[in-house]
């Protein structure tokens, strides 16, 4: 695997360079991006929604399942057709589409309706995401990447704080609904900035796109996706076989086709395969903080939507200023520290979290969030980077929506695994005649225990040997 970055100090050089007015060049795709990741306020919203539409708690991962699901399984084809017909168009078309899904999003009748608008919600993600990361490389020299990557990882990480404080606030104020429509405006915005980012230049023909490599891919990613989600039933199993089969078929299209949408031949470079699952497994332990600790804050902590919104916002607020650090400390350490580094501090605040009981402390409770979060960001950072990096740069928008692929992969698992670990705990303690307090932080610790075990068991997979 060739390494992260070229010469250090050529590109500490090149990066003081993006201080001032060269950083105003990100503003579109930073502006534009910034409303997927406010998505987190999505979180603070979930006790509200349980209660409008009578759900069972279990039942509102389904509202993550929905648009995680469908942004997965679209991300790849979505950076394959950015890296054809231009990032920036495709990432226009995305702003556009999402600010119409949002508003749908304020108007649903029911449960059902609220679901179909998030599938919607979903494909304008999985345009803007397929191509933000490419968009910011592109905006600077290549010596820059890393600080280019560190500014764009910063701004998702920043709409992950944000969310949850303008969602505490908007829900008090205006009820659920607000968590969706109030990204319409950023959407709108970032839409007429981005009408001055540069056209990629092409050299030669333009490449053909993979239609058949896309269905397979997609059909690949959901039936993955849909089975990890419904295990242990037997429709797992059945989802199962169809994404095997699927799966098969994209290999033997990718095989023949000219231009396939990915080049599978990368996962065969040392390290590259592990590193990706290495991404997986610490996102899914990662978002049981985003999924559960939502639940803690309202149930047993008792705070409002507001404080509890500018408690959870610790996190992502964490994941900023990791994201922020990770830019100089890959570059000054390499990859493989910053990676290793920021899965012990993810673990270290996971585990921090599972003891959480009645009456523990406000400050033991955000400084366990911003450990976890600090870590996240650093990993997250220096993972983006070495991906990035590994790839041509015709492949720049595949690079990216690789990296939000296996992040994907994480979110559902974590979706689907915990709330379902944590219902089933919950359940056989009610069961037994525990009270309803005891029985939830029980199934909550022993949820966190299990998430901070696994960014430890990652650490051969980051230690392997590459060449």
């Amino acid at each position: 695997m060739p390494r992260v970055f070229g010469d250090a100090a050529a590109g500490e050089a090149e990066g003081k360079r993006m201080a001032g007015p060269g950083l105003l060049r990100l503003a579109p795709v930073a502006l534009g991006t910034l409303i997927v990741p406010l998505d987190s306020a999505v979180n603070v919203a979930f006790p509200a929604m349980v209660a409008a539409f009578g759900l069972a708690v279990p039942e509102i991962q389904w509202v993550v399942i929905c648009y995680v699901l469908t942004y997965g399984s679209l991300m790849l084809a979505v950076g394959r057709l950015g890296d054809i017909f231009g990032h920036a168009r495709v990432f226009r078309f995305g702003l556009a589409w999402s600010a119409v899904s949002y508003l749908l999003l304020t108007v649903v009748p029911d449960y059902g309706a609220l679901l179909a608008s998030r599938v919607l919600q979903g494909v304008g993600a999985a345009l803007v995401l397929g191509c933000g990361p490419a968009l910011a490389t592109a905006l600077f020299p290549e010596a820059m990447r890393a600080r280019a990557l560190a500014v764009y990882a910063a701004t998702v990480a920043a709409g992950a704080t944000i969310g949850p404080l303008a969602g505490g606030v908007l829900v008090e104020a205006f009820g659920w609904q607000a968590v969706y429509w109030f990204r319409a405006p950023f959407a709108l915005a970032a839409l007429l900035l981005s009408a001055h980012l540069p056209a990629a230049p092409r050299n030669g023909p333009r490449e053909p796109f993979d239609a058949p490599g896309a269905v397979l891919l997609i059909a690949t990613v959901a039936t993955i996706l849909l089975a990890v989600n419904r295990a242990p039933s037997a429709v797992a199993l059945l989802l199962a076989v169809a994404a095997v089969a699927s799966a098969a078929g994209f290999v033997w299209r990718s095989r023949h086709a000219p231009r396939p949408i990915i080049d599978l031949s990368l996962f065969r470079r040392p390290g590259f395969a592990a590193l990706n699952l290495s991404n997986a497994v610490v996102t899914f332990a990662g978002f049981a903080v985003m999924l559960l600790v939502p639940f803690y804050l309202a149930r047993i902590a008792g705070l409002e939507a507001g404080v509890l919104g500018l408690v959870l916002a610790t996190s992502p607020a964490g994941g900023m200023l990791g994201s922020w650090l990770g830019g100089k400390a890959v570059m000054r350490f390499g990859s493989r520290a910053v990676l290793v580094a920021g899965a012990v501090l993810n673990a270290a605040g996971l585990l921090c979290i599972a003891p959480w009981c009645i009456g523990t402390a406000m400050p033991w409770l955000v400084a366990a969030l911003a450990v976890q979060g600090m870590g996240l960001g650093l990993f997250t950072l220096a993972y983006t980077d070495q991906v990035t990096a590994t790839m041509r740069r015709e492949d720049r928008g595949v690079a990216g929506s690789l990296t939000m692929l296996t992040r994907t992969f994480g979110v559902v698992g974590a979706a689907s695994l915990l709330t379902l670990m944590l219902g089933a705990t919950e359940a056989t303690l009610l069961a037994q005649g525990r009270p309803p307090a005891e029985a939830f932080l029980t199934a909550f610790g022993r949820a966190f225990l299990l998430a901070g075990a696994l960014p430890l068991l990652a650490l051969p997979l980051l230690l392997r040997r590459r060449g």
